[in-house]
């Protein structure tokens, strides 16, 4: 699969191949060994060159992706939305009523909304801390918060419910 990404204001090639187990990745023109696997929802844990990373993944309409990986923030979009809208991170995604789950086990320490607050796409939901990390679930989409099912101080695990976004 090839694409071209654009991140943080660069334009990128980037070629996935499946490799065994694992993924060859290239970066315009450049590869090597990648080993990728889906945590939880939305959530991988990548291992590049001995070093291992935690990415989570949200996705908007027409191929925008925000990509947070420690205390780093990347928005990227990929440049031919046809070829990303048929896989999982497409714009479908965010269509109708969407469940915002945890993506990894850990404890809420700030919920920013309440049942009947007006969000917009990309906008801060919860704050979930998972290991020693916090990490900030946004909204998938613009709407209307239907229910909020998580408090500040309880621990969650991965994909539990946390609020819905009608």
């Amino acid at each position: 699969m090839k694409y071209e990404v654009r991140i943080s204001g660069q334009t990128r090639i980037v070629e996935l191949e499946r490799n065994g187990n694992g993924w060859k990745a290239t970066l315009d023109g450049q590869s090597g060994p990648a080993d990728v696997v889906e945590i939880a929802p939305s959530t991988f844990s990548v291992l590049i060159g001995g070093q291992s990373h935690e990415v989570c993944v949200a996705s908007y309409p027409g191929g925008k992706l925000i990509l947070q990986t420690g205390r780093f923030e990347f928005g990227s979009e990929v440049q031919d939305p046809r070829s990303w809208s048929g896989r999982r991170h497409g714009g479908a995604m965010a269509e109708g009523r969407q469940q915002i789950v945890a993506p990894m086990p850990g404890k809420v320490v700030r919920v920013l909304v309440k049942a009947g607050d007006e969000v917009g796409a990309g906008q801060g939901l919860l704050v979930v801390e998972a290991m020693k990390m916090q990490n900030e679930i946004r909204s998938p989409k613009s709407g209307t918060i239907e229910r909020v099912t998580a408090e500040e101080g309880q621990a969650v695990n991965a994909g539990e419910v946390l609020c819905v976004v009608a």
